[in-house]
């Protein structure tokens, strides 16, 4: 998983700096969506109290949530979600075990979290795509063991790989998602007089006008093609890529899903975490904080 150092951080709000970071977590995507695509869909994962063993330990959610759930904890004890960068899909977790360490104040303090709603689109949507290649490979297996019907799709049993990679998928996207929070304050600082209007008003449609960059996204999307269509090759012994590979049965990953991951999810609901972040950037201020902001003296 990627990681910044805070503590040796000149400018963490440098925008040049956050685009580094988001161009290099799109790689970590792709490859953790490649490896989740060699394991079929595996639905059981997903549903609350589809596993017995869980019940039995008073665990009423999915085998995923229960992942999270354990991964999470330790990570709570090592204080991973005291990061300005981390969030956390579970609640109640255990205090850190050290003491706080110091991060800067980056970030305006809000409670901005995204997570619910990358879970469900991730599980809902993106798996059943990534996967569809597996799910079907493992059909024809059974089939050709006199499998048949709905037996013979989704469920290949690789419920703890499956999951793993799940875990590393979400927080790699939660990253990502939540990284428009450095985005938004970069560009609030850097002109608060712009914004402050559409705060007070408040006007979603001309603060999301004000962060949006549409050139900036159609070329990250033709990045991410390309990206996509280079890892998911296949290569030979020599070390070749083997010519138009990443386009038959035998790709490693589903390009198409990959940017419709970024186009249809990743990048509107940045967007809507930007916004929202926005939106509660003069909470707790008084007029004339607001008021000093957004004099020329401050914004030069």
């Amino acid at each position: 998983m990627l990681s910044q150092n805070f503590a040796l951080e000149k400018d963490p709000l440098s925008l040049e700096r956050i685009r580094s970071i988001l161009v290099r977590l799109e790689d970590t995507i792709i490859f953790d969506l490649i490896e989740r695509a060699q394991f079929a869909h595996n639905p059981r994962i997903y549903i609350r109290a589809a596993f017995p063993e869980l019940k039995q330990m008073g665990f009423e959610g999915s085998w995923l949530d229960w992942f999270l759930k354990e991964i999470e904890t330790f990570h709570a004890k090592a204080r991973r979600y005291t990061s300005p960068d981390e969030y956390p899909f579970t609640t109640d977790l255990p205090e850190p075990v050290l003491k706080p360490f110091d991060f800067p104040k980056i970030l305006y303090p809000n409670d901005i979290n995204a997570n619910p709603s990358i879970l469900s689109f991730y599980t809902r949507s993106i798996v059943p795509r990534i996967t569809r290649r597996a799910t079907l490979a493992l059909a024809a297996t059974k089939r050709s063991s006199g499998i048949i019907g709905d037996d013979e799709y989704e469920d290949d049993g690789n419920y703890g790989s499956a999951a793993t990679i799940d875990v590393e998928i979400l927080q790699a996207i939660s990253k990502r998602v939540h990284y428009g929070k450095f985005v938004s304050e970069s560009k609030f600082s850097a002109d608060p007089a712009a914004f402050i209007p559409h705060i007070l008003t408040p006007n979603r449609g001309t603060l999301e006008a004000l962060i949006t960059k549409p050139e900036v996204e159609r070329k990250l999307l033709l990045r991410l093609r390309k990206k996509a269509a280079t890892y998911a090759q296949e290569f030979n012994p020599d070390g070749d890529a083997i010519t138009n590979s990443h386009l038959n049965a035998s790709a490693k990953i589903d390009v198409d899903g990959v940017v419709e991951l970024y186009e249809n999810y990743i990048i509107p609901l940045t967007k809507e975490v930007e916004v929202d972040y926005l939106l509660h950037r003069l909470d707790g201020m008084t007029e004339e904080e607001i008021d000093k902001l957004a004099s020329p003296k401050h914004c030069a």
